[in-house]
């Protein structure tokens, strides 16, 4: 099912034992538009820490109750490696997190999630005592520079290929394989302007220094996209 993330937002997240938080963000790779983390508010739970949840943790969200559930404890959740949410996700420490689930990394293999289309695993995670990761040999590139936070790409100019038109204002996912499928463009005024969505598969580049996407479309093309539309639920209709 297509949902859209700006409505995931505020979603409360809930162990296998109790209410952990909110959702507050998702970082996606920009290369291949996969969801790869949800980014919870532990609000005062872990009062002041911020933890990362990958898909392969997390069950179908309850349209009713607005609530995305995570098949974890929150002893899993609270001895989980933490992480500061002003620096960017390293690959060391993406190794770090997935060994200490016991889960196989998505970057060994060809298919969206290593070996499989979808971060679905057959058994629960099972924990694994946290060994620290000593960095060994010249560190070439500390962070990975493919995972970017969806609330800060959300604003974005769209560059098309004749000149900029629009902003984006929200992004489309399929929540089975959790990649981004479509950005939802604001076309003209940012309040009178009508919505579209176009492919990602349009997308050519996206340049964080100018706050920029370029898409392989003409303005006149981004204008005639199919029109956003969504359900009560905040699904794709």
């Amino acid at each position: 099912m297509m949902r859209s993330i700006q409505l995931l937002y505020g979603n409360k997240l809930g162990a296998s034992d109790g209410e952990i938080g909110h959702v507050k963000d998702l970082y996606f790779d920009d290369q291949n538009w996969a969801v790869r983390y949800l980014v919870a508010d532990t609000g005062s739970w872990l009062a002041g820490r911020q933890v990362l949840l990958a898909p392969h943790s997390l069950g179908r969200l309850d349209p009713a109750e607005r609530i995305l559930r995570v098949n974890l404890t929150r002893k899993q959740i609270e001895n989980s490696p933490s992480i500061e949410s002003h620096k960017p996700v390293s690959r060391q420490y993406e190794e770090e997190y997935y060994r200490y689930f016991g889960w196989p990394y998505y970057w060994q293999g060809d298919a969206l999630w290593g070996m499989s289309g979808f971060p679905i695993l057959e058994l629960p995670a099972t924990t694994l005592p946290r060994e620290p990761v000593t960095a060994s040999g010249p560190q070439t590139e500390p962070a990975d520079a493919h995972l970017r936070s969806t609330q800060a790409v959300n604003g974005y100019h769209i560059q098309a290929s004749d000149g900029t038109i629009g902003h984006i204002c929200d992004f489309i996912m399929d929540d089975q394989s959790w990649a981004i499928g479509q950005l939802v463009v604001k076309t003209g005024h940012r309040l009178s302007g009508k919505e579209v969505q176009i492919p990602t598969l349009q997308v050519g580049r996206i340049s964080y220094d100018e706050s920029t996407v370029y898409v392989n479309l003409t303005k006149a093309a981004v204008e005639q996209s199919p029109p956003h539309h969504l359900a009560a639920v905040g699904t794709v209709v």
